[in-house]
């Protein structure tokens, strides 16, 4: 017999009471938390990427489709699988044998069948999760018999329609406020748009982010903290584990106290003192330092966008002014006045090498300033909301603080009028790709155009019938130098085989081509419901011959 050690009891004793505690909860699970840990699980990978305001945000949103050939069926099915809310399908076509052929969500025993019924059917069957609907209606004759019917929606997703109807489709979203994508496959070719009065953009998160750490500018409570470190400690062990902050704040400290208060004329001279100070290849926290001294001799600033946004006229605040803009104008003063130039602390500190306590110690430290900035801005927000009439508690807590921590990366994006891109003449940037030799993906976004006009004057599309090509190719040359010279662009050439490739396309929609888009306006589609990352910034062109993609600025 084994007589258990008092180490061994209280070990199993503690994986017994778990287990017990485990059981309970299990038990005491209310439907709904068990129903947030599926939902959870479901959805995991997304919510990593986009966080728990996103997935909210996409569970909230009521979408309309029209038309679901292939680039709809696959821009839906993507926002399907990534649970918004619900949909609405909105086409009048009946499912042809030649479907079959280019959509994965028809068989062969809907031909016949309306494909609004059909493809919502499938889709529902992906997520049931999802509230599904279908109007078996033009969505042609719907925007002129029904236009309040766009109103309800979040988002409307338009795809393989005309340029006409599109015009129309634009006015009714832009009285509603209600978002518009625009997403065509013709051949191997495509082209996503969105259209929206304003959009903003409170995480952006940019490629190139750059930690703000204020090295440059540290505040007291971070003077005070970096003061009680010796930078020189004889033992080897703590010299190790030093974090790179409180060496870069140091030493510049010391440069400057040599050179009469100024600051190293270059980074090379900065990571010559860091090295300086170096005892030995393998401390860590020094290879940091040499790798983070670019934040002490260019210091991030305020990025133009940002600047362009606490200029805009939208500033300029009443009493129907959105939440964005009453926050961005509390931004404004916060930078004038107690941020002193800088935005709010977004408080986060990246990892790095140094004993915990002395990580946890710097993380308070960043942590207690950003609560500060954001407890400055939120005062600032509930004095403007009283200024203007409004209830001073209408924007919560969280929301100002969301704002603070992202208030560095701000974007708002205005898009042209579809009839604007449509009559006005093109931007020098696009003018200038038409004269490149190689204007392919320009030349497309003529064509593209073209097209439609082509189709508006004989009731179809070039190249449907096979023996028309030869007269459709001449015909389609003249329609886009009309479109040329309506731009501005007289002097520009279409290459020959351009056009000739999309007389031969017929206007036919490639599965292959069809997935991209759709994917490309699915993704679109999910920047614009979450206010996260930063959309398209014009129409883009999709060329699926060069496998290349473009986005201009018309």
């Amino acid at each position: 017999m084994r007589v258990r050690t008092g180490e061994e009891a209280v070990v199993r004793l503690d994986l017994t009471e778990n287990a017990a505690k485990r059981r309970c909860l299990e038990k005491e699970a209310t439907p709904g938390v068990q129903a947030m840990a599926q939902r959870n699980k479901k959805y995991d990978r997304q919510l990593r990427i986009w966080g728990e305001q996103g997935q909210e945000a996409l569970e909230k949103a009521n979408i309309c489709v029209l038309n679901v050939g292939p680039t709809g069926a696959e821009a839906l099915k993507n926002l399907v699988l990534g649970g918004i809310g619900s949909f609405t399908i909105v086409d009048g076509s009946d499912i042809q044998a030649s479907d079959l052929g280019n959509n994965f969500l028809i068989e062969w025993d809907s031909v016949g069948r309306r494909k609004a019924s059909a493809v919502c059917s499938v889709l529902h069957e992906m997520n049931e999760s999802v509230e599904a609907k279908f109007v078996e209606e033009s969505p042609e004759a719907l925007i002129e018999s029904n236009p309040s019917f766009f109103g309800q929606f979040t988002l409307v997703i338009a795809t393989q329609m005309s340029e006409f109807a599109l015009v129309k489709l634009d006015q009714i979203c832009r009285r509603y406020d209600v978002l518009l994508l625009v997403a065509r496959s013709y051949g191997l070719f495509g082209h996503v748009r969105i259209s929206v009065k304003e959009h903003v953009v409170i995480e952006a998160k940019p490629d190139n982010k750059v930690e703000d750490l204020r090295f440059h500018k540290p505040w007291p409570e971070l003077r005070r903290l970096v003061e009680e470190f010796d930078i020189d400690t004889k033992d080897p062990v703590i010299h190790k584990h030093i974090p790179f902050g409180v060496l870069l704040i140091k030493i510049l400290d010391d440069w400057k106290a040599e050179h009469g208060g100024q600051m190293p004329s270059s980074l090379r001279e900065l990571k010559a003192a860091i090295t300086s100070r170096r005892r030995s290849d393998d401390e860590d926290n020094y290879k940091e330092a040499l790798k983070a001294a670019y934040l002490v001799t260019s210091p991030p600033v305020l990025k133009p966008e940002l600047l362009a946004a606490l200029n805009d006229r939208c500033a300029e605040l009443d009493s129907l002014s959105s939440e964005f803009w009453i926050m961005v104008a509390a931004l404004k003063q916060f930078l004038e006045n107690e941020g002193q130039g800088e935005p709010p602390l977004d408080g986060s500190v990246p990892d790095m090498h140094s004993f915990t306590e002395y990580y946890i110690r710097v993380q308070k430290v960043y942590q207690a300033r950003a609560e500060a900035d954001a407890a400055a801005v939120e005062e600032r927000v509930r004095s403007i909301l009283k200024q203007i009439g409004r209830d001073p508690n209408a924007i919560s807590k969280t929301t100002i603080k969301h704002f603070c921590k992202n208030a560095r990366n701000l974007r708002v994006y205005r898009y042209p009028k579809i009839s604007e891109e449509c009559s006005s003449r093109a931007g020098t940037e696009f003018q200038k790709l038409l004269a490149a030799e190689d204007n392919s993906n320009a030349a497309l976004y003529v064509l593209l155009r073209a097209v439609d006009r082509f189709a508006a004057t004989y009731k179809r599309y070039p190249g449907v019938f096979d023996s028309e090509i030869e007269d459709d190719i001449c015909q389609l040359k003249s329609t886009a130098a009309d479109v040329l010279n309506d731009i501005g662009s007289s002097g520009a050439s279409i290459p020959d085989d351009l056009v000739s490739e999309i007389c031969r396309f017929g206007a036919a929609e490639l599965h292959c081509v069809a997935a991209v888009v759709g994917g490309i306006a699915a993704q679109e589609s999910i920047k614009l419901l979450t206010g996260q990352f930063m959309p398209l910034s014009g129409p883009l062109i999709y060329n699926a011959i060069s496998a290349t993609s473009t986005v201009f600025n018309c």
